[in-house]
């Protein structure tokens, strides 16, 4: 019903403004295009070279937007036809969208050409049951671990980090009180929190095993780090200071590369031991793409799904990562030299083996899974039996179960 109204109203403004000029040879009407604001003038550049190459649309008028991916998906989702036609997004705003009418399935044609072209994870991150709706843009959004290789000479434990951390009087970074970050326990462990979402986006169920043996163990690596001398709660390189080792992505590179210079280094998350279990971080992964809305023009909606794929094409990802770093999602562009000798990039690949894509999770999952770990660096668990942490895990459990409405 919520489609069926977006589409209707998006009929009532283009008909109260006029229709824009369409013919059999393509599309020459207005096409705007939100990103992330260090993105406008290559999407631009890219755009014009879109319409170079296909003359059907050289009198097309691509308005480019900095709107970032944090911003995109909420203004949509408030105002579908006030939005942009094409819009880039991160991974687990992909429900809610699809919900609010704001994205519109691909073709069976595009739909294999992202198949075909790109990897396995970013291609269930556009998936919604078995239907693609947006075309992957990035495959680097995730965590891992930047170190000072001065300090650190094995980073493949979380207890031989901070030990070499303390012994320099140097600290180590890792944000527990984030339900982002914080998941690096919980899935390494093998525990476990999804939400399944219908085929309109809304969340119907809660899967949850962290009150069990493995978010004991979770929560007891938490607790065993938070204690460290060396540990700092936190996860911005930015606001990081004297440092061995810190929990970031791959936006924060320059920074990291900033603070150690030559010392400059970064590995997949190291493993984590609690009694006579060792067990590897995980942790979510996800991906950034660009989405169409639906479009009562069909001639616009075309033009707007072909200019989608080409801005996700591997000469487009491929000049994001050479301009900005960004990494691609494209096969072909993975395999590029200076995209396997990219120290960060390299360490996100190696630990998203081992990550989660992340998928919808309501609101208030983030600010539940902050209290617990604000409870773990204040110390307010330290001294629990295990049937106290139990406890503590059922209750947390149940609030995460509760919030499907």
């Amino acid at each position: 019903m919520r489609k069926f109204l977006s589409i209707m109203l998006t009929l009532a403004l283009v008909l109260s403004l006029g229709m824009s000029v369409a013919s059999a040879e393509g599309y020459s009407g207005d096409v705007k295009i939100w990103v992330a604001d260090n993105m406008v003038e290559l999407t631009k550049a890219k755009a014009e070279e879109f319409k170079a190459a296909h003359p059907e649309y050289k009198d097309m008028n691509v308005l480019v937007e900095a709107v970032g991916e944090g911003d995109s998906a909420s203004n949509m989702i408030t105002d579908v036809e006030g939005g942009a036609d094409i819009y880039g997004f991160a991974q687990d705003q992909l429900a809610r969208l699809v919900a609010a009418g704001a994205l519109v399935e691909l073709s069976d044609e595009n739909a294999a050409i992202v198949k075909e072209e790109n990897d396995g994870g970013s291609v269930a991150a556009v998936t919604l049951g078995e239907k693609l709706y947006a075309y992957p843009m990035t495959s680097d959004n995730g965590y891992f671990m930047y170190y000072d290789k001065s300090v650190i000479t094995d980073p493949s434990t979380l207890e031989g980090v901070l030990k070499q951390a303390e012994e320099a009087g140097k600290k180590v970074y890792f944000e527990i009180n984030s339900g982002w970050y914080q998941t690096a326990f919980f899935f390494g462990t093998g525990a476990f929190v999804t939400y399944d979402v219908d085929d309109e986006g809304n969340l119907v169920k809660c899967n949850i095993n962290y009150a069990s043996p493995e978010g004991l163990d979770a929560i007891k690596g938490m607790i065993a780090l938070a204690k460290s001398p060396a540990f700092v709660n936190g996860s911005s390189a930015s606001n990081a200071s004297d440092y061995a080792a810190i929990v970031d992505g791959t936006w924060d590179a320059q920074p990291v590369k900033d603070a150690l210079g030559d010392n400059y280094a970064a590995a997949k998350l190291p493993t984590f031991t609690v009694g006579e279990k060792t067990y590897q971080l995980s942790g979510f992964g996800g991906f950034k793409m660009l989405g169409v809305k639906p479009q009562v023009d069909e001639a616009k909606l075309a033009a707007c799904d072909a200019l989608a794929l080409f801005l996700t094409s591997y000469d487009v990802q491929a000049a994001r990562f050479e301009q900005f770093g960004w990494g691609p999602s494209n096969l072909k562009a993975q395999q590029l030299d200076a995209v396997k000798e990219d120290i960060a990039l390299s360490a996100l690949a190696a630990q998203l083996n081992f990550s989660i894509g992340q998928g919808q999770y309501p609101n208030d999952y983030w600010s539940t899974a902050t209290g617990l770990g604000d409870d773990i660096i204040a110390g307010k668990l330290d001294d629990m039996t295990d049937e106290q942490l139990m406890e503590r895990l059922t209750a947390f459990q149940d609030i995460l179960i509760s919030l499907v409405k």
